[in-house]
């Protein structure tokens, strides 16, 4: 039997980084940086995965999906399709290949369990070949759901539907595919881990805070819809960096809403996205404190090297950078690489996809 091979894209979020948990839009681009995965039935219970990229074998018995460790993925993405319905008699073998960056925000995870997902449902006992909507929502519960993680669903509806999404997450989900024509762009690895949580606490539990406290005196308060200049009322009620973090939400929100604009009518030119870039990173790195020395170092050798515009990637404190460079993608490259980033030359790309 030919194995079925499934493979997914990574991603990097243009417009509304930090933005998806306050229950506002994202706009978020599929890349061509892949996970890829391939597998058949076996006759037995067990499920054996090569992971040559980090020199691993997971396996594991399909009669005992007690969770192990954190993110234990493989078994998550078999509770969450059992749950639903889905059974399995048989095990598999699995070989797991990629080249997205890992532990780096771009979202190698989630690409990771969309193709896991899409193999499962489709090399189960009652097997459907699953909507990518219907894959991402399923991959955000092996991800985040499961694991109590703090993450929003951007990463899983982008890799599986891939090109360039808007996303609202509330009231309900909404999905929009856009189709501008982007140029080229430079992905920058740091080589410097995350540290999600930390940020999280700051970023996000701040964030969480000062929405509460503002309510408690104003319940007709909504991120949605606020006016950016009405918001000075607020300037004594906060310490002056919970302010400029409450003012950077909603001058993102209003930066989100140019480039959809323009993506919409088809006016977006590759000045005016660098612009918005460079704007949105501005926000990020002396608001929300999210960016490293590292990273603006990386950022600003490409914008001198001829970039329009440049941002990092996810939620921060290390990870990846990106660059747009429609003209000049490989002297930006060679830019980042000199002050110690590992650089990427990307494109836009289609999501999940399969081929057997």
């Amino acid at each position: 039997m030919m194995p079925f091979k499934y493979s997914t894209s990574g991603r990097i979020c243009l417009f509304g980084e930090h933005q998806d948990y306050l229950g506002l839009p994202v706009i978020a681009a599929a890349i061509s940086r892949r996970i890829k995965l391939w597998g058949t039935k076996r006759t037995d219970s067990q499920v054996i995965i090569n992971l040559p990229n980090v020199n691993q074998v997971d396996f594991f018995s399909m009669n005992d999906l007690k969770y192990r460790h954190e993110r234990d993925y493989f078994k998550s993405g078999i509770v969450v399709l059992k749950a639903a319905g889905f059974e399995f008699d048989s095990g598999f073998d699995v070989e797991v290949d990629g080249n997205i960056p890992i532990n780096s925000g771009t979202s190698s995870s989630s690409a990771l369990l969309v193709s896991w997902i899409a193999f499962l449902a489709e090399n189960c006992e009652n097997p459907q070949k699953l909507r990518p909507s219907e894959i991402a929502e399923f991959a955000y519960k092996a991800e985040v759901l499961e694991f109590g993680e703090p993450g929003g669903m951007m990463d899983h509806y982008s890799t599986a539907i891939g090109h360039l999404i808007y996303l609202e997450s509330q009231p309900k989900i909404k999905v929009e595919e856009l189709k501008p024509k982007l140029g080229t762009f430079v992905l920058g690895d740091s080589l410097e881990p995350k540290d999600t949580i930390g940020i999280l606490g700051f970023v996000k539990n701040g964030m969480l805070e000062i929405i509460r406290r503002i309510k408690e005196f104003n319940p007709e308060f909504n991120l949605h819809n606020v006016d950016s200049q009405s918001i000075g009322i607020y300037q004594n009620v906060f310490a002056e960096d919970e302010f400029l973090l409450l003012k950077a939400n909603i001058d993102d929100r209003d930066i989100l809403r140019a480039a959809l604009s323009r993506i919409r009518t088809g006016t977006l030119t590759d000045v005016e996205l660098g612009n918005l870039l460079n704007q949105h990173q501005r926000n990020l790195r002396e608001f929300k404190k999210i960016s490293t020395p590292k990273i603006d170092k990386m950022i600003k050798s490409a914008l001198h090297a001829g970039a329009l515009g440049a941002k990092i990637n996810g939620s921060g404190g290390g990870g990846c950078m990106f660059a747009y460079a429609p003209q000049n993608s490989e002297v930006v490259a060679e830019a980042i690489e000199k002050v110690g980033g590992k650089a990427y030359i990307i494109e836009i790309d289609k999501g999940l996809s399969m081929d057997n």
